[in-house]
C-alpha cells in the first residue's frame, strides 16, 4: 500500500457555499438552507473520483453560542440530504475555535486540510478547494491547493480582498459553476473555462 497513489480531494466550505451563510452564524437545523444549485453540484461531483470534504470554521461554538453537538447535529443533516440527493460528503472537518485561540486549524490556517490529508492519504497539491473567503483562497495557497472562490456568501463582498493581496484565483459565480470548471479541468478542458480570475 506504500506505493499507492494518493487520492485527491475537492474541500468545500460550509456556510456560503453549500448553505445560505448567516451573520450570527447557523445554530440549528431550522437555519440550514441549501444554496441554488448546490445539491445538484454536489451529485455531480459524486459521479468523480475525487473525494468531498468540507473544511468549516464554526467559531459559534468557541463563543458559545451552540454546542459541539448541536454544531454535528446540523453536519450530520446537511450530510444527510446531501446523500439522499445523490451527492455525497466523504468527510467533515470542523474548527470550533474562536480567531483569538490562535488554533492551527482554523482558517486561514491549514490544519483541516492537513487532517484530511493525513486521515484520507490525500496529496493537497493536486486538490481543490472551493470558498467564499480570502481566509478559504489562503489555506488553499498553504497547502499548495487550487483555490476556486465563489460569489455567493460573502465571496462579492471578499473579492475585492483578493484583489488588494494580488492574488489571482478563478472566480465563479456559485458552487455548480466551480464544479464545472474542477470537472473540466480534470478533464482537459480548462482551456474553455469562463472562470473571470481576479487580475
Amino acid at each position: 500500500m506504500g506505493d499507492a497513489p494518493l487520492g485527491r480531494a475537492v474541500f468545500l466550505d460550509r456556510d456560503g457555499v453549500i448553505v445560505v451563510n448567516h451573520t450570527d452564524y447557523v445554530r440549528s437545523w431550522e437555519q440550514v438552507q441549501f444554496l441554488p444549485g448546490a445539491l445538484d453540484a454536489l451529485r455531480r461531483l459524486a459521479g468523480t473520483p475525487l473525494a468531498v470534504v468540507v473544511v468549516t470554521n464554526q467559531s459559534a461554538v468557541g463563543r458559545g453560542l451552540m454546542s459541539l453537538d448541536q454544531m454535528w447535529a446540523i453536519n450530520a443533516g446537511i450530510a444527510a440530504t446531501v446523500s439522499v440527493q445523490g451527492g455525497r460528503l466523504d468527510r467533515v472537518y470542523a474548527c470550533p475555535h474562536r480567531p483569538d485561540e490562535g488554533c492551527a486549524c482554523r482558517k486561514p490556517a491549514p490544519g483541516m486540510l492537513l487532517a484530511a490529508a493525513a486521515d484520507m492519504g490525500l496529496d493537497l497539491s493536486r486538490s481543490y478547494l472551493v470558498g467564499d473567503a480570502v481566509s478559504d483562497v489562503e489555506a488553499a495557497m498553504a497547502v499548495g491547493a487550487q483555490p476556486i472562490l465563489v460569489l455567493t456568501g460573502r465571496g462579492e463582498a471578499q473579492r475585492a480582498g483578493l484583489r488588494a493581496k494580488g492574488y489571482d484565483v478563478p472566480v465563479v459565480a456559485d458552487l455548480a459553476e466551480a464544479v464545472a470548471w474542477i470537472l473540466a479541468r480534470e478533464t482537459g478542458d480548462g482551456d474553455r473555462q469562463s472562470a473571470d480570475g481576479v487580475g
